[in-house]
This record gives structure tokens, C-alpha cells and sequence, in this order.
């Protein structure tokens, strides 16, 4: 079982992803990212008197060793960069792929490590301004090693993380549309114009694969754009509806900007008045299911029918 250092991060990012309350109380309602703020490098956690007392032994990219007086004694989160890479920097929205070693803070002892194995890689993360994963990375470039004094939680002791920052991901770079490698869903309409989706018996498609099933002839939508869309999702594991506009009666409205990745790459370069269909693999979607993503829609490949109804330029 991973530890709650490990998790805390998965949960700062996990909270980047799902609903944020932008249009519905759904749990499945697509609009479910923090919108982009900007700050990181501001965002980040202040270096503080144990994150730097920390000594760290080991090659960047390998499980280290960390030595530092104990028990620590810390309020607030503390953040020293070890090892300054000259790779990639982060920015607002970007997904970081990471390697994380923690040490109790009240014996010193190794509790956990995660992400050096190529073979069992922790899911990319966004970092994004806000969200509170934020003041762990900053806006730390590839290369990176970081560690971190942090406050100890109900029963469990402060902690000390040692963080190497291994590949990020630009947010317009994150889930890019690409062909589909396998049978696409079919989709009817009723006489109403709302869609039923047919999942075929193949495999789901890899990463995010656009349809547009009707061209629109109206204004292209940019990216932080506020829609107004009617949509139907569906899990491609059963094809099961987990959530439909058309079914509650009304549209919704959000920036572009505020949903998961695959719905976003649906949306933005395509002409209001559209009906368009989109596969989003889970990453591009709510994420791996896990301890800390227990959504109902972790881990699935959702489909769904969007219809474009109108746009509005994003402000500024």
C-alpha cells in the first residue's frame, strides 16, 4: 500500500481533474479542470530550515538516500531544490512525470518509493496553478530533484519527500487528437436530436480520436472560449450513459478550458453549429482508477456526442 506521501500527491492532481462544480453536481459532468491561473514559480512552497538541512545521496532518476536530524519539527510545508535540470520547465497545466522516495520524519526510515521502475511509471500528473500540487513542483524543470519537509497529518508524522522531476508534458502538447487504431462507435440519432452511441467489440482506440459527425457553419472555437454544448458520454467498457445533457433537459455552459483533456481537444478548432464524436483514453479522461481515484469513471475510456450550440470569446 502506497503511503500518504505518495498519495498526497496523487490527490493534489486527482482534484485537477475531477469536478470542480463548473456547470453540474454531477460527478461525471466532462467540465472537470481547474481553469489555468498562472503563478507556479510564485506557487511554490518557501525553502525552510529542514527541507534544507536534508542531506540526499544517489543518482537523479534512482531511489536515494536521505539523512537529517530527527524527529523534524515542521508547520508548514518546506521546499529546497536539491538539483536544478536544465530541462523543460514547467508551466501552468503542464503533466509531470515523476519519481517520489519518503522518509518518516520521526525515525529517519525509507517508507515508501515509487516511479523509478520504466516498468511501473506513476501516471502523469497536472500541475496546475491552484490546485495545491502546485507548491510541491513549481515550476521546476526536467532534471529536477526536490525535497520536501511536510507537516505531519491526524496520527501520521511530518514527513520528507525526495521528488525527481523526469518528463513534462506542455498542457497543448497533453492528449493530442491522433487516428484511430481500432473500430470507432457508431452513433443514431432520434427524432429530438439526441444521440444513441453503439460501442463496437473491439478495443477502445489509444489517446484521443475526433469525429465530426455534422460540420457547423458558425465561429471556431479558441481556446478558453466559453460553449455552450448538449452532450451524451457514455463508458466504452458497457456503453452504459453515465451522463447526458439532453437527458436533464438542458445545455451546458463552461470555458474549454475547465474540462478534461479529451473533451477540450474535442471542442477547441471546431465551428459552432458541429455535432462531434470523441474517444478519450483515461488519462485524457478522469485518470487511473486508484486508491485515491475512486470516481466511478477512473480508468474507463469514455465516448461522447457533443453538439457545439455557441461560443463566446474568452475575456481579455
Amino acid at each position: 500500500m502506497r503511503s500518504r506521501s505518495v498519495l498526497a500527491l496523487t490527490v493534489a492532481a486527482t482534484a485537477a481533474l475531477l469536478l470542480a462544480g463548473c456547470t453540474s453536481s454531477s460527478e461525471s459532468d466532462p467540465t472537470a479542470t481547474t481553469a489555468n491561473n498562472g503563478g507556479l514559480c510564485a506557487a511554490a512552497a518557501d525553502s525552510g530550515p529542514v527541507s534544507e538541512s536534508v542531506t540526499v545521496e544517489g543518482e537523479f532518476g534512482e531511489i536515494p538516500t536521505a539523512s537529517f536530524s530527527t524527529p523534524i519539527a515542521v508547520d508548514a510545508l518546506q521546499r529546497t531544490v536539491a538539483i536544478t535540470g536544465d530541462g523543460t520547465a514547467l508551466t501552468d497545466g503542464a503533466y509531470v512525470s515523476y519519481a517520489l522516495t519518503v522518509f518518516d520524519g520521526d525515525t529517519g526510515a525509507q517508507v515508501d518509493a515509487a516511479g523509478y521502475d520504466a516498468a511501473e511509471p506513476l501516471a502523469p500528473i497536472p500541475v496546475a496553478a491552484g490546485t495545491g500540487i502546485d507548491e510541491f513542483f513549481g515550476c521546476a524543470t526536467v532534471g529536477s530533484r526536490i525535497v520536501l519537509a511536510v507537516p505531519g497529518q491526524g496520527e501520521t508524522a511530518a514527513q520528507v519527500y525526495v521528488l525527481d522531476v523526469l518528463e513534462v508534458t506542455p498542457a497543448d502538447q497533453w492528449c493530442q487528437v491522433v487516428d484511430p487504431d481500432t473500430a470507432m462507435p457508431t452513433v443514431t440519432f432520434d427524432e429530438n436530436g439526441a444521440p444513441t452511441i453503439a460501442i463496437p467489440d473491439s478495443g477502445p482506440p489509444s489517446g484521443v480520436v475526433v469525429d465530426v459527425l455534422t460540420e457547423g457553419d458558425g465561429a471556431v472555437v479558441e481556446p478558453g472560449d466559453s460553449v455552450t454544448v448538449n452532450y451524451t458520454g457514455v463508458k466504452w467498457s458497457d456503453g452504459t450513459v453515465f451522463d447526458s445533457s439532453w437527458e436533464k433537459g438542458s445545455p451546458a455552459t463552461f470555458q474549454t478550458t475547465q474540462v478534461v483533456s479529451g473533451f477540450q481537444r474535442a471542442l477547441e478548432g471546431q465551428k459552432v453549429g458541429s455535432t462531434v464524436l470523441v474517444s478519450m483514453s483515461p488519462l485524457c479522461g478522469y485518470g487511473e482508477a486508484s486508491v485515491t481515484n475512486t470516481s466511478a469513471l477512473a480508468g474507463e475510456t469514455l465516448v461522447f456526442v457533443v453538439e457545439i450550440i455557441s461560443s463566446q470569446p474568452a475575456a481579455g
